[in-house]
């Protein structure tokens, strides 16, 4: 059986459409989290990862008063001493949002005396 012109258009659109679909699930499967729940990012929100199951893609949300905290992407070196490393991305519009990558991200508040009151968390996603 000849096929004809219109053959090959039909299968450029069925790729471009199921190729559509997949980068929609994918989306799709990203989840939002703010980050301590309603009482937003403060002191004490370290065990809040706790429980939960994260992915690459997610989107961590921080809320919080920019006059007084702040969000610092740290390494866990960093994380661990609550030191703040040069170069180290500081966010402070008190409503960050933030793409988890794979691998474990950690987080601080850097004004004095935050982190160490437990205004840290570290996610890991899959």
């Amino acid at each position: 059986m000849a096929q004809g012109r219109g053959s090959a258009s039909v299968g450029v659109v069925f790729g471009a459409v199921l190729l559509c679909l997949l980068l929609h699930s994918e989306v799709a499967r990203a989840a939002i989290y703010t980050v301590g729940d309603g009482g937003g990012w403060t002191f004490n929100t370290v065990s809040w990862p706790r429980g939960k199951r994260f992915r690459a893609g997610d989107v961590l949300v921080f809320k919080y008063n920019p006059s007084v905290h702040n969000v610092v992407a740290v390494d866990g070196r960093s994380y661990s001493s609550c030191g703040t490393p040069r170069g180290a991305k500081i966010y402070k519009s008190g409503n960050d949002r933030i793409t988890l990558a794979r691998g474990t991200s950690y987080f601080i508040c850097n004004l004095p005396g935050h982190c160490q009151s437990g205004m840290k968390i570290a996610v890991t996603a899959a």
